[in-house]
């Protein structure tokens, strides 16, 4: 099964739960850039279900909508110790039951940490997927369970995170980069631009 591509740096499963939640309308370069401090400070769980909001906020600001973060990486962690022993837990199910964690978060790290079959819809791949007509939903959810539909379970990980990054650096919101793509002869998109 293919390995999920992010670019968020982590070294365990919890670190990558806090940087996904840290990358909500955040860029992972800005995220990469908090994260060492944060984890040396709040090493684990524990240490963060026991932080003052306050100083907390400070490390995470860069991230943008630092309080929101912060209350929902305190409160996550804290279901964490209550709930899972201060184990990520590895299913949907248990996942979303974490405060801040939606389905997109829990499909990052189903695919990333536990090498479980995911599908992974952001933005980008929101974006991609109604362009090249694989779905005619704006819905996440909707748009996931469209993709699983048309992907072998085996390509969910890396099918969709072909798409994220095809979204990210070639068909991006403004000015996509249709002179450059790959499958352009294939795009059924009515906005894609005219080649010279």
């Amino acid at each position: 099964m293919p390995e999920a591509v992010v670019e968020l740096q982590h070294r365990t499963p919890f670190e990558l739960l806090v940087a996904t939640i840290l990358s909500a309308q955040c860029t992972d370069a800005r995220v990469n850039g908090v994260t060492p401090t944060l984890f040396t400070r709040y090493p684990g769980p524990q240490e963060l279900a026991e932080a003052k909001p306050l100083e907390l906020e400070t490390i995470i600001r860069p991230t943008g909508f630092y309080r929101s973060k912060a209350n929902s990486l305190i409160r996550c962690s804290q279901a964490l110790i209550t709930q899972f022993q201060g184990k990520v837990p590895e299913t949907m199910e248990e996942l979303t039951t974490l405060p801040g964690i939606g389905r997109k978060t829990a499909n990052v790290m189903l695919g990333t940490c536990f090498h479980k079959p995911a599908i992974i819809v952001d933005t980008h791949v929101k974006r991609v997927a109604n362009r090249l007509q694989f779905t005619a939903s704006t819905d996440p959810t909707t748009i996931e369970y469209d993709l699983q539909a048309l992907l072998p379970q085996k390509d969910w990980i890396g099918g969709s995170q072909r798409i994220l990054l095809h979204g990210r650096y070639v068909c991006v919101a403004r000015k996509p980069k249709c002179e450059s793509c790959v499958i352009y002869d294939d795009c059924p998109w009515e906005g894609r631009l005219e080649r010279s």
